[in-house]
Order: C-alpha cells, then sequence, then structure tokens
C-alpha cells in the first residue's frame, strides 16, 4: 500500500499531474478570456484566482493574493521558492482525502464549480513573461556526436568545453507556448555543397531539439554574483523546450559569434511550470563528465555534489502523411553541468538574472540513436534517412507535428511528476 497521500479528486494513474507534482501555469477559458494562474491536477485546472476570490486561501498563511490577480506568474515567482513551497503544499493539503481543509474545496461545490475546470476546456499560455532567454549547451552526447558530424571523433569537442558551460543569448520574443504552430523559416543558406555565394530559401533542413529549461524566480542584483551553492533557491521552476533549429542556415551563419536567424524564430515550451520540491526526489547524479575530465574552477565547485534530474523524456514525430512513432527516449540526467552550475556561471561577470529569465539545457541525448535529442544526429547530417510508418525523414517536412513528452517517476505509486507536452506543427514559409 502506497504511503504517499491520496486525493478525492479522482485522477488517471498515468497523469503527469498527480498530488505530488502541483505545477504552475496561465489559462484562459471560452467564458472568461481573462489570463489567470492555476494549478494543473490530474484532469483538471485550479483557477487560483477564483479560488482566491472564494476564500480558498483562508487558512494558508499567504498574504500575497494580489499575486494570483496578473496575468502572468512573474509576480508569484519573484517572491521566492518559501513562498512557493508554501502555496503548493497547502494546495496538496486542499486536495489530500481526510486533509485538514474539505470545506474549503471538496465539500465546497459552488466553489468547485468555479475554480476547479476540466483541462480540456482551458486554454494554456505563456507562464510567465520572459525578459531574457539563455540556451547553454551542456548536453555532452549531442556536443560530441554533432562536433563528430562538423569535424571528426579527433576534434568534436573544443577545449574549452569541460571547463565552462557553453551557451549563447537566445530570442525571448519569439519563446512561445506548447501547441503553436511553427512557421518554416527562410534564410541565407548555401544551395549546394560546391556553392560559396548564399541564397535566400525557405530552410531545406529544419530540425528539433530536446532541452530542459528553468525559471529564473527571485534574481540578483546588477554587479553580483550567484554563488553555485545558493543558486538553485533563485530557480521557480523547470518546462520541458523545444529548440527549433534551421541547420543549414545555422551552417551558413554560425561563424564566428554563433547561431542567429537559425535560432530565432521560434522555441517552444510546456505550459505548466514545475517546481523543484517536486523535482526533488528525481535528483541524480550526471552521467555527462567523463573521470578523466579537468575539474571545474572553484565558482563552479559546490560544496555540495552536484545533482541534475532523472526525468524520462520522449520525442513522438507525426508525419504530414498521418504516420506516427516515438523516436526518441532519454533521460535527462545526460547533462555535464547543473543548473546551479549554469546559473553561477551566468552571473559570474555580476550579470542581473530577473524573475521570468528562461535558463535551457542545450539538447539532451542519449548514447544510441535511439536516444538522441535532434534529427541532426539522427540523421548523421542528412545522410541516413529513417523511417516513421510507411513515410521516410531525414529533417522536417512541412505538416509534421513534433511532440515532445516528459515526466519522472521513482515507481514508488505516489504518482508521477510530469510536464505535460510541448508540441509545435511546421507551416509552409512566406516567400
Amino acid at each position: 500500500m502506497s504511503s504517499f497521500r491520496q486525493s478525492w479528486l479522482a485522477m488517471p494513474a498515468d497523469s503527469h499531474f498527480s498530488l505530488r507534482n502541483i505545477p504552475f501555469g496561465i489559462i484562459s477559458t471560452a467564458s472568461d478570456p481573462r489570463h489567470r494562474p492555476a494549478i494543473a491536477i490530474g484532469n483538471y485546472a485550479l483557477d487560483l484566482l477564483e479560488f482566491s476570490r472564494g476564500g480558498g486561501f483562508q487558512q494558508a498563511g499567504f498574504t500575497n493574493l494580489e499575486v494570483f490577480e496578473n496575468s502572468t506568474l512573474n509576480a508569484f515567482a519573484a517572491l521566492g521558492q518559501q513562498a512557493h513551497r508554501l502555496v503548493r503544499l497547502y494546495i496538496q493539503d486542499i486536495f489530500t482525502s481526510g486533509g485538514p481543509y474539505p470545506d474549503l474545496l471538496e465539500e465546497n461545490l459552488l466553489l468547485r464549480e468555479r475554480a476547479l475546470i476540466p483541462l480540456s476546456a482551458i486554454q494554456n499560455h505563456l507562464p510567465l513573461d520572459i525578459g531574457d532567454y539563455t540556451d547553454f549547451y551542456v548536453g555532452r552526447n549531442h556536443a560530441y556526436n554533432c562536433g563528430v558530424i562538423l569535424r571528426g571523433p579527433e576534434n568534436a569537442l573544443n577545449r574549452n568545453y569541460y571547463h565552462t558551460p557553453i551557451a549563447y543569448h537566445g530570442r525571448a520574443s519569439s519563446v512561445v507556448v506548447s501547441g503553436t504552430p511553427v512557421k518554416r523559416p527562410v534564410g541565407q543558406i548555401l544551395p549546394d555543397a560546391t556553392a560559396t555565394v548564399p541564397v535566400l530559401e525557405p530552410c531545406r533542413r529544419l530540425d528539433y531539439e530536446l532541452e530542459l529549461a528553468a525559471f529564473i524566480g527571485s534574481g540578483n542584483k546588477l554587479g553580483e554574483r550567484i554563488k553555485v551553492d545558493d543558486a538553485e533557491q533563485h530557480i521557480f521552476g523547470y518546462v520541458i523546450m523545444n529548440d527549433w533549429s534551421a541547420r543549414d542556415i545555422q551552417a551558413w551563419e554560425y561563424v564566428p559569434l554563433g547561431p542567429f536567424t537559425a535560432k530565432n524564430f521560434a522555441t517552444s515550451i510546456s505550459p505548466w511550470v514545475v517546481t523543484p520540491d517536486a523535482l526533488e526526489p528525481f535528483k541524480t547524479q550526471p552521467l555527462a563528465r567523463p573521470a578523466q575530465a579537468a575539474p571545474v574552477l572553484p565558482y563552479l565547485a559546490a560544496s555540495k555534489q552536484q545533482t541534475v534530474y532523472d526525468i524520462k523524456l520522449q520525442v513522438e514525430y507525426k508525419t504530414a502523411e498521418g504516420d506516427s512513432a516515438v523516436i526518441s527516449r532519454v533521460s535527462s540526467k545526460f547533462l555535464l553541468f547543473s543548473f546551479a552550475q549554469m546559473i553561477a556561471h551566468h552571473t559570474v561577470t555580476g550579470a542581473n538574472l530577473r524573475p521570468g529569465d528562461l535558463i535551457a539545457s542545450g539538447t539532451i541525448s542519449g548514447q544510441d540513436s535511439d536516444s538522441y535529442g535532434s534529427l541532426l544526429e539522427k540523421s548523421q547530417g542528412g545522410k541516413l534517412s529513417f523511417v516513421i510508418g510507411q513515410s521516410t525523414r531525414k529533417f522536417l517536412q512541412n505538416g509534421d507535428t513534433v511532440t515532445f513528452m516528459g515526466a519522472a517517476d521513482d515507481n514508488s505509486g505516489g504518482g508521477l511528476v510530469g510536464f505535460g507536452e510541448v508540441t509545435g506543427t511546421i507551416l509552409e514559409p512566406d516567400m
């Protein structure tokens, strides 16, 4: 028999939004188009605005109820992890069978009708207003695989790779929520291997990248560093990310300053933000740092051993012809650096992070083609085709749909801690 608390709310055993989870998001409905905060539980969303206005937080000891009047989670995120923890634990109590507050929702049928909404009836929106977005490159297997494709095995990883968390600044304004279609980008590409002059054409090698990303909660002042031992306290929560990539545009433009238009057209994220507290039981040691790698500099070397999360991720590919298959399964533990180390490195110069800033891991890949997080790896740079039903692919075609899903499960019977999905369909380009 499970030692975990059970809920009075019926929910499927395979729900990503168990009582252990309580992720935060922004929703609207057809009858009420206001964007407002909510949590996901089972097959429902709890509208935190209606719940708050209906007296649902009267026993919580949480006095910052004005944050639930906002159309984003930025103000709530800025309150810090102690506030997030208080609200999450209180909501868990609200939904616990035999819990201390049955009169606030379980037995309050009027408030339940107003505040508890089927997920099928809501529209998700970006959970936070994103001021800055930084994409790291700490998926070691992906970095190595790409290096082999581009430079060969002898020079696959640059000499700085094991010393510093590599990153670039992405385009915050084009981060979109799951379900938003992605228009195929147009850009400069070399039309063939012998060409020396580019042409302006639709991307021919459109790709996805499977990533995990963290939203910053409380930030730091300009000129102040965040120490690696303190960095996790600045994280509001995590989402799954698809960092869409135009590989042929990237190949032409990335020297000397890295990707630009190859990445700035769209980045998709899952709508529900999973808190560090919910993921705490799933911490594990990184698998990506080989024993022969040089030690990191002291500002990246925490007093406690750095950890990552064992989140089971998968990529489902549906072709325009209607064929569908899961083509990749991998764990998020294949990272070289932790998110704490990424944040410590991001602020080592004194750069200031703000509530709502987004920090992405870079592509997460395993050690074989069934666990690769991008088509660049799966097709070996376009040399190999793979089959999905009756369809054959190397890169994304118009009408194809990619769906990422991710959940952590320790088989304890306590339920999944999941993210739902992040999905996008490729549309024809404008010319």
